[in-house]
C-alpha cells in the first residue's frame, strides 16, 4: 500500500482543519482540542488563529512553524483523531 500522505490542507475555523489525503479521503481535525489538553509554550501560540493559519504541507504531513513546533502522526490524522 502507498504511503498515506496529506496533499491539501485548509482552516475551516475553530482551530480546526480539513484534510485531503492522497487517497481522496477528507477528514476534518480540531488541532485546538489537541492543544488545549497539552498545554506548552511551544504550542500555545497556535491558540492564536492568526498563528495557526500559518501551517504548511511539508512531506506529506501538515506542520506548524519552522522547525515543525507542531506535528501530528499522519496516520492519526487519516483517522480523524489525535492523541
Amino acid at each position: 500500500m502507498a504511503r498515506i500522505m496529506i496533499t491539501e490542507a485548509h482552516s475551516v475555523g475553530n482551530l480546526t482543519v480539513e484534510l485531503k489525503f492522497n487517497d481522496n479521503t477528507i477528514q476534518c481535525v480540531n488541532i485546538g482540542d489537541f492543544i488545549h489538553a497539552h498545554p506548552h509554550p511551544q504550542y500555545d501560540k497556535y491558540l492564536d488563529e492568526h498563528e495557526f493559519m500559518k501551517f504548511t504541507i511539508d512531506d506529506g504531513n501538515i506542520v506548524w512553524g519552522e522547525d515543525w513546533d507542531l506535528v501530528f502522526p499522519v496516520e492519526q490524522l487519516y483517522a480523524g483523531a489525535i492523541a
